[in-house]
């Protein structure tokens, strides 16, 4: 038996709420799949489109006040949980299983003197062409970056974890035989002030928080389900190249010639790397499509030391 944190991308959630419980079937299929050969498994989900959608739609009311992100990120976590819990019981049913699951709504403690708060890197919501997010700037003062060559979105700060507040009930779940669905869209970010946990307005990367999980929890896999087979190099060129078995020497020099995008690839490399650190374990980058032939390593980007 293995224990596995399992990273599914926001984007592969669908674009509103009756596309994403449609989605999550296929996603819960690999995930009770795992689960029935008797492995312990934490799911981390993003929010990257949804909290965004949340913000945007208070944010466009003209009766209603505006949210705060890390209200924002608390409701999105509770629907994507919501969603993922019908899924997979629905699933373990349908295999004749039944198991408790629960989805927490998850603080992570973030450093309020973080740099990264100086520098809004974390795309959340729509996208859209350059002329729209030169008008949303100028009405809204809201940061606006391209996205991996897909459009323009929204940019907020998106400081490191430091810890999660609720990292003992976790692991509690985990030892009384439960599926755990935790720090959904990377958690809410709270910041310690005076023994007292206060939201701060910004988005945690989920592989970033995934990846602390991981270590909290002493994991022995790392999966990072996205929209891509592989991690590539010089990708979406001729020269495209998939990497497949991999260690951290030979990643880093990708990392520090630039080769990942920072709102992509980037920060899920980097996860797997900060998970490595810790433990003598595996890391695994692929889609969700074959997300059932990662889980026993026969697809995708599998990092080692």
């Amino acid at each position: 038996m293995s224990r596995y944190v399992v990273s599914l991308g926001g984007n592969a959630l669908g674009n509103n709420a009756e596309e994403q419980k449609t989605l999550l079937k296929t996603v819960a299929k690999p995930i009770v799949q795992l689960i029935k050969e008797g492995h312990e498994v934490v799911i981390v989900h993003g929010n990257g489109p949804q909290v965004g959608m949340i913000n945007n739609a208070f944010a466009d009311s003209p009766t209603t006040p505006d949210m705060p992100f890390p209200e924002c990120g608390a409701m999105s976590q509770g629907y994507i949980g919501f969603h993922l819990q019908n899924a997979i019981k629905n699933e373990m049913h349908n295999q004749e299983m039944d198991k408790e699951i629960a989805a927490l709504i998850t603080q992570v403690l973030v450093d309020e003197n973080d740099p990264l708060f100086k520098n809004p890197s974390k795309p959340i919501g729509a996208f859209y062409s350059k002329e729209e997010a030169e008008n949303i700037e100028k009405e809204n003062g809201f940061v606006m970056k391209e996205d991996s060559g897909r459009g323009y979105r929204r940019v907020v700060p998106s400081p490191l974890p430091v810890d999660v507040v609720e990292k003992n009930m976790v692991k509690s779940l985990l030892n009384n035989n439960h599926i755990v669905i935790c720090a959904g869209g990377g958690g809410i970010p709270v910041i310690e002030k005076n023994n007292q946990l206060e939201g701060i307005a910004a988005v945690i990367d989920k592989d970033y928080a995934s990846a602390k999980i991981a270590e909290l929890i002493n994991a022995d896999y790392l999966v990072i389900l996205t929209g891509v087979d592989y991690v590539y190099v010089n990708f979406n060129t001729p020269q495209q190249k998939a990497l497949k078995n991999i260690t951290v020497s030979e990643l880093k020099p990708y990392i520090q010639s630039d080769e990942f995008a920072k709102g992509s690839m980037y920060p899920k490399v980097q996860a797997c790397l900060t998970f490595l650190a810790y433990k003598d374990k595996k890391a695994i980058i692929s889609s969700l499509d074959k997300a059932v032939d990662a889980f026993k390593l026969k697809t995708g980007t599998i990092i080692t030391n």
